[in-house]
This record gives C-alpha cells, sequence and structure tokens, in this order.
C-alpha cells in the first residue's frame, strides 16, 4: 500500500502538491487519469485509441527527451483534446542532482513541452525543489499507483490496484512506457469499464 497509495506523512513532503482532487458535488465521483514517461510510438497511440474509443480525456506527463524524438506524437496527444505536463528532459530523480542541475532539466523540457504542471520522475524530490517548482508549476503526483510498470506484477493485479485504492477524486498512474507492456493492454480497458460502471467522471487539470 505505500507504492499503491502514498500515505499522509509522505504527502505532507510536498506542501502545495496535489495528490488528490474530489468533486465538490457530494453525489458525484471523479478521477484523474494519467500516463507517465511518453510518448513513443510503442504505446502512446495505442492508449490514444484506447481513450478515444471510450470517449476520455487524460494527463500525459511527458519526458521532453521523447517530445523531442516524436514532436508529431505529442502534437496528436493535444489535437486529440488531452493534457499535458512536464516530466523533467531526461527521467531524472530529483534526489540525485543539485537543485540548480534538476530545474536546469525541467526548463529544458520545458522547450518542448508547454505546460504549467510538472510531476517528479518516481516522486522523488528534494524540499528546496519543491519549494522552487511550486512557485513554475502546479505540481501534480498521485492518489493511485497501479504499477503497470512492474514485471512483478500481472494485468490483473494491476486492475486489482486500480479496484482497490480508487476513491473520489483520485489521481491514477498509468504509463505509456515499454516497462508496462504486456499489462497496461489489458488492465487499462479493464480499469475504464470498472471505473464507468461506478459512476466515476473523468477529468482532466485546468
Amino acid at each position: 500500500m505505500l507504492i499503491e497509495q502514498p500515505p499522509r506523512i509522505y504527502r505532507c513532503l510536498f506542501p502545495g502538491a496535489f495528490w488528490r482532487i474530489p468533486s465538490p458535488e457530494e453525489k458525484k465521483k471523479s478521477v484523474y487519469l494519467t500516463f507517465d514517461d511518453g510518448p513513443i510510438p510503442e504505446m502512446t497511440p495505442w492508449i490514444l485509441d484506447m481513450l478515444a474509443r471510450y470517449g476520455i480525456k487524460a494527463t500525459f506527463f511527458c519526458v521532453g527527451e521523447n517530445v523531442s524524438r516524436y514532436p508529431e506524437l505529442y502534437r496528436k496527444l493535444l489535437e486529440q483534446g488531452h493534457r499535458t505536463g512536464n516530466h523533467t528532459f531526461n527521467h531524472i530523480q530529483g534526489i540525485r542532482f543539485r537543485s540548480k542541475n534538476y530545474i536546469r532539466n525541467i526548463a529544458e523540457a520545458s522547450k518542448y513541452i508547454e505546460s504549467d504542471l510538472f510531476r517528479p520522475p518516481h516522486g522523488h524530490m528534494r524540499f528546496p525543489q519543491v519549494l522552487r517548482l511550486r512557485r513554475l508549476f502546479r505540481i501534480i503526483m498521485w492518489d493511485v499507483v497501479t504499477r503497470d510498470y512492474s514485471p512483478h506484477m500481472t494485468a490483473r493485479g494491476v486492475f486489482n490496484n486500480v479496484k482497490r485504492y480508487t476513491r473520489n477524486g483520485s489521481i491514477i498512474v498509468f504509463h505509456d512506457s515499454l516497462k508496462a507492456i504486456g499489462r497496461i493492454e489489458e488492465a487499462l480497458p479493464q480499469s475504464i469499464e470498472w471505473l464507468l460502471k461506478e459512476g466515476y467522471e473523468f477529468k482532466v487539470f485546468d
């Protein structure tokens, strides 16, 4: 559970970050579907087709290097009405870099990704980095990690994580990356259908 749904004490390390955004309307439930690490031709087009099939919009936290390699794929995300966010240029962890170098890497990604949203790879940042970045971006974390990237997970396990941990306002993380192939193809449509059946409305960040 420490991975799938971060505990309150961990969330306190990122003041001002968004982990969950419950619907203000009492009788409505909402979720925010997000994808990390793309875009890549092996995975992102399939996800876009799946989202279009269900009429759902999502938020893609993109790696700048991938956007620079596949600009047409990035444009396709935007053209289809999806939201994008900065996920650094090289998918680096803030705790492994000096703050000025980490900020520089994010700034390089911003040359390719026009967005006021940021998500740190692996969810790791130094406290000074959090304070600096929240002045530049809305830091979007998560309430549910599906773990679709893990070779130790099955598609059924990924789907079960969605069912077990999702609640009103959950920000759910899937991945449009090579690591998710073999699990997401089954787990994503199952998850979408279950969420729709449970009455959840899919939202993107304003």
